[in-house]
């Protein structure tokens, strides 16, 4: 299990696409995925706007129909569409090529099952048994999925429009898989005053926008007369958001005035979590549950304690009443509905949470080393006995790259910056170097 989640990692197989993802891999991954599916399974396909998404699309349709699949090709889509698309289909397996917020030179692929959930360690397992045991089977098919993309903004508009109000907004679409979908559905349920990158040529997705670099939509909303900006990642999965003044609304936020609007009775979030958002949920009677950093962690928390609604401060937000996986276009609808319905502005919402001070520092690093680094977590353990109650350390792996991400929240910002610089360079003395 361990070299197969080395593999999958915490997203699917990830990494520079020719290099560490190469055609071959693709190939073997398809023909797998279709094999462990059952003879004849459904297979959709879709993938982000980087330019190494059709020579891997191409190797995964070949990998599927060897198998006996039949590839369904998507085209050019977000993430979570694969997922709706996947259940409407009636398909045995989904299948997304992205890197999600990752430059344009990586790559990925990651499978979900017939709910449109990702798929679990025995499903993965059988994926990495079938890759073992390779075989080519007569009766495969490659055909194209008609109107995807229309199917998918069709099922966003008719789950998520109807309780949002008409007011103008600016999204960026990070030059990704949400370029033409997002201001379609948009343009049902809104006014769109702009719409940036929104300009696709295979190498710009992520690059100045989106929501890892706020700072474009968030100029983009200054004085434009819109009431909220929303920025999405590259598969658009994820979504961030910013008031009129461009002050962002990250994922504490966002959930927050989710919950308090729908009147949830239990959220999930993870490690990352403010304590700031704590504190607002306990004031509202909200119980939080708290799981490791990841999207798959946090479903599985909420398919363990019936909660509804969970995500990531990253903008990572699932709602399980509606959906099976996070999706970025819903979710900026979910919040302008939400903010509707609380009776206050875009800039109320981004004050709902009082964050306490944090710092968050990614250290390259041999991530594989952390959990047996004594003297790093020596000197954690020191930091936390020093803040007490008042705040927190958080020392991770990260799933998809090589470094260790340190995490400090202090209720003394001051104090804050000292303790994560300090447990910064203890990592990198440690453990530091290329992973």
């Amino acid at each position: 299990m361990t070299a197969l989640r080395q593999l999958f990692g915490t997203d699917g197989v990830r990494g520079v696409a020719g290099v560490d993802l190469t055609e071959e891999l693709a190939r073997e991954l398809g023909a797998a995925a279709a094999a462990s599916a059952g003879p004849g399974a459904r297979v959709v396909i879709g993938r982000d706007t980087r330019e190494s998404g059709p020579m891997l699309e191409e190797a995964l349709v070949e990998g599927v129909v060897s198998a006996g699949g039949r590839a369904l090709r998507a085209g050019v889509i977000p993430t979570p569409a694969v997922a709706v698309l996947t259940r409407l289909e009636g398909a045995e397996r989904g299948c997304v090529i992205s890197a999600s917020h990752n430059p344009y030179e990586d790559n990925g692929i990651k499978f979900l099952g017939p709910d449109g959930r990702k798929l679990d360690d025995a499903a993965e397992a059988a994926i990495g048994s079938a890759m073992a045991s390779p075989a080519s089977v007569d009766g495969g098919g490659d055909g194209v999925l008609a109107d995807a993309a229309a199917t998918y903004a069709s099922w966003l508009s008719l789950t998520y429009a109807a309780d949002v109000p008409d007011v103008p907004v600016v999204l960026d679409c990070a030059n990704g898989a949400a370029h033409a979908v997002a201001p379609a559905v948009f343009s049902t349920s809104g006014t769109v005053v702009r719409t940036i990158g929104a300009e696709p040529d295979g190498r710009n997705i992520n690059a100045g926008v989106g929501s890892t670099h706020l700072d474009a939509v968030s100029a983009a909303v200054r004085g434009s007369g819109a009431i909220a900006g929303f920025a999405f990642d590259g598969d658009a999965d994820r979504c961030l958001a910013v008031d009129p003044d461009g002050r962002p609304v990250n994922g504490d936020g966002i959930i927050a005035a989710i919950a308090l609007a729908r009147g949830v009775e239990r959220v999930v979030v993870t490690s990352m979590t403010n304590l700031g958002f704590h504190r607002l949920m306990r004031e509202h009677g909200v119980a939080v549950e708290v799981t490791d950093v990841g999207d798959r962690y946090v479903l599985e928390r909420m398919l363990e304690t019936g909660a509804a609604l969970g995500g990531e401060q990253s903008g990572h937000v699932v709602d399980l009443a509606h959906h099976t996986t996070g999706d970025g276009i819903a979710t900026a609808l979910m919040l302008l509905a939400a903010i509707d319905r609380l009776g206050i502005s875009m800039r109320e919402a981004a004050g709902l949470v009082q964050p306490f001070p944090q710092k968050l520092v990614a250290v390259a690093a041999d991530r594989s080393a952390l959990e047996g680094a004594d003297r790093v977590w020596q000197e954690v353990r020191a930091a936390e006995a020093k803040l007490g109650t008042d705040g927190r350390v958080v020392l991770r792996a990260s799933g998809t790259e090589p470094v260790v991400r340190v995490m400090v929240e202090a209720a003394d910002a001051a104090e804050c910056g000292r303790l994560c610089d300090h447990l910064a360079d203890v990592v990198a003395a440690e453990i530091g170097g290329p992973g």
